[in-house]
C-alpha cells in the first residue's frame, strides 16, 4: 500500500487558507503533541494514583492501557484531523463531502471545542498554583521552621490553604498563565506553538532528568522507589485500580478534546501517523515514569507515604523538600518544571478553540485568540473564586471548579473519545483510514481491531463508572 502523493488537505481547507502553514517537520509536530500530552496529569496526578493503588502492578496495567486504548485513539484523532483539515468542526464537514458520510458527526468537533474551552478555564487556575509555588520556593517560604514531620505538615497545609483562600493570588496566577498562553498561540503554528515547544519540551526533560539524578544520588531511597514502581504486587490491584489506570491512560494523551485532531490538520501527508503517535505516547509515558522516580525517593527519604492523594505535590513534597539538603533549590526546580509542563498543555488546549474562530470569515488569528482567550479567562475567574469567596455558590452540589472538572473529565472527554473511535473505526471508509496509515509501520488490521472493539469498550467502561 503506497503513501498518498496528493497535496495536503491543509492547503485546500478554508480554515487553513488564513494560516497557510503547517509543522515545519515531524519533530516539530511530535514536540508539540508531547507538550500537549505532558502536563499536570503526568507530574501531579500520575505519581499519587500510583501511590494510592500499590505501585508496580498499577504501572503495568497503565502501560497496557496506553498501548491498547490510548495510542489507537490518538492515531484515530490525528488521522481524522489530517484527512479532513481545518478546525475540528470543519474536518468532519469536509469528510462528510469527500468520504460520503453523514455530516452529523461534526458534533464530535463541537464537543471537543466546548471541552477545550471549559478545561482551560480551570486548568489555568491550577497552573497558576505552580506559578505561586515557584515564587514560594524562590522566596524561601517552603523551607519551614520545624524539623518535625507533623508540624511541617501543618505548615505546608496552611501555605496551600492560604493560597486557595486568597482570591487575588489565584486570579493573578490564572491571568498570567492565560496571557502567556495567548501570546504564544496568537503567533501561529511555526512562530508560536512550534517555536515554544522546541525549548519547552527539551527543557522539561532536562529539568526532570536533573531531578531524577538528584533523587538517585542523595536521598538513599531510590532503590526503594524503583522497587515500589516496577515490582508488580497484584494483591494491591483491584477493579477500581484497573479502571483508574485505563481512565488516566486515555486522558493523559489529550485525546477526546480535538487538540490532537487540530494538530493533525497541520501534519504533512508524508509523515507517518503511527510512528508519530508511538513517539508521543512513549515520551508521555516516560515523563510520567520519570516523575515518579523523581518524587518517590524524596517522599520515602522523608518518611512520608506515597499514597498521599492530590496533596502529594503541593503539601507532601514541600514537606520533603524542607528536610533534604539543597531542598530550596530542588523545590524551585521542581515547580519550574511543573509550570512549564502546564504551559505546554495550555497552548494546545487553546488551539482548537482559536482554530475554529480563525476559520470564520473576517476573523484573523489574533482576533480569534483575543476573543476566545478573554472568554475563557472570564469563566476561569469563577473557578478561582470557587475556593474562597464563591465557595458557597454550588450547582448539583459542586462549586464552579469541581463542576467544570466533573463535566469535562467524566462526561465530555470520554464521550468525545468514544465517538472518535467509533467514527474512525466504523464510519470512515477503511480505504480512507488505510491511506492515512499507509506509512505508519504498524498492522492496519491491528489498529482497526483495537479502535473498533477494544478502545470503545474500555472508554465506555470509564464513562459508565464515572456516571455511577
Amino acid at each position: 500500500m503506497s503513501v498518498s502523493t496528493a497535496p495536503s488537505v491543509i492547503a485546500q481547507s478554508p480554515a487553513h487558507q488564513t494560516n497557510n502553514e503547517g509543522w515545519s517537520s515531524k519533530l516539530g509536530f511530535i514536540l508539540a503533541a508531547v507538550g500537549s500530552a505532558v502536563g499536570l496529569g503526568n507530574v501531579w496526578k500520575f505519581p499519587y494514583i500510583v501511590g494510592e493503588h500499590g505501585g508496580g502492578a498499577f504501572v503495568l496495567v497503565y502501560l497496557a492501557c496506553i498501548a491498547l486504548i490510548g495510542a489507537p485513539v490518538l492515531m484515530a484523532e490525528i488521522l481524522v484531523g489530517r484527512r479532513g483539515g481545518g478546525s475540528a468542526v470543519q474536518a468532519f464537514r469536509s469528510l462528510a463531502s469527500s468520504e460520503n458520510v453523514s455530516g452529523n458527526w461534526a458534533i464530535i468537533g463541537w464537543i471537543g471545542i466546548l471541552c477545550a474551552f471549559l478545561i482551560l478555564s480551570f486548568y489555568s487556575v491550577v497552573a497558576g498554583w505552580s506559578l505561586s509555588y515557584l515564587w514560594f520556593a524562590l522566596t524561601g517560604s517552603l523551607q519551614g521552621v520545624s524539623s518535625d514531620n507533623a508540624k511541617l505538615g501543618q505548615e505546608m497545609s496552611q501555605i496551600f490553604a492560604g493560597l486557595l483562600a486568597n482570591p487575588w493570588a489565584l486570579i493573578v496566577g490564572h491571568t498570567l498563565v492565560m496571557v502567556a498562553t495567548m501570546l504564544i498561540v496568537a503567533r501561529g503554528i511555526r512562530r508560536g506553538l512550534e517555536a515554544a515547544v522546541r525549548w519547552m519540551v527539551p527543557g522539561l526533560f532536562m529539568i526532570l532528568i536533573a531531578l531524577v539524578v538528584y533523587a538517585a544520588s542523595t536521598t538513599g531511597a531510590f532503590g526503594r522507589a524503583a522497587t515500589f514502581m516496577f515490582r508488580p504486587n497484584f494483591s494491591a490491584l483491584d477493579g477500581e485500580a484497573v479502571l483508574v489506570a485505563l481512565g488516566h491512560a486515555f486522558f493523559t494523551l489529550s485525546v477526546g478534546m480535538t487538540a490532537m485532531m487540530t494538530y493533525g490538520a497541520y501534519l504533512k501527508k508524508d509523515i507517518s501517523i503511527g510512528s508519530s503517535a508511538t513517539a508521543i505516547a512513549g515520551l508521555d509515558t516516560v515523563v510520567a515514569l520519570l516523575a515518579g522516580l523523581a518524587i518517590f525517593p524524596i517522599v520515602f527519604a522523608a518518611g512520608l507515604e506515597p499514597g498521599a492523594g492530590p496533596g502529594l505535590v503541593f503539601v507532601t513534597l514541600p514537606i520533603a523538600f524542607a528536610q533534604i539538603p539543597g531542598g530550596a533549590i530542588i523545590a524551585a526546580l521542581f515547580f519550574l518544571f511543573l509550570l512549564v509542563a502546564a504551559l505546554s498543555s495550555t497552548i494546545s488546549v487553546l488551539e482548537p478553540v482559536v482554530e475554529y474562530f480563525a476559520g470564520r470569515p473576517g476573523w484573523t488569528r489574533l482576533k480569534a485568540t483575543g476573543v476566545s482567550g478573554f472568554m475563557i479567562w472570564v469563566l476561569g475567574i469563577g473557578s478561582a473564586l470557587a475556593f474562597n469567596v464563591g465557595a458557597e455558590f454550588t450547582l448539583f452540589g459542586k462549586n464552579v471548579f469541581d463542576l467544570l472538572d466533573y463535566v469535562t473529565a467524566n462526561l465530555l472527554l470520554p464521550l468525545g473519545g468514544l465517538l472518535i473511535a467509533i467514527y474512525a473505526g466504523f464510519v470512515l471508509p477503511s480505504r480512507a483510514t488505510a491511506e492515512e496509515l499507509a506509512a505508519s509501520g504498524i498492522g492496519f488490521r491491528v489498529w482497526l481491531f483495537l479502535t473498533r472493539y477494544v478502545a470503545p469498550v474500555g472508554i465506555a467502561s470509564v464513562l459508565v463508572l464515572n456516571l455511577r
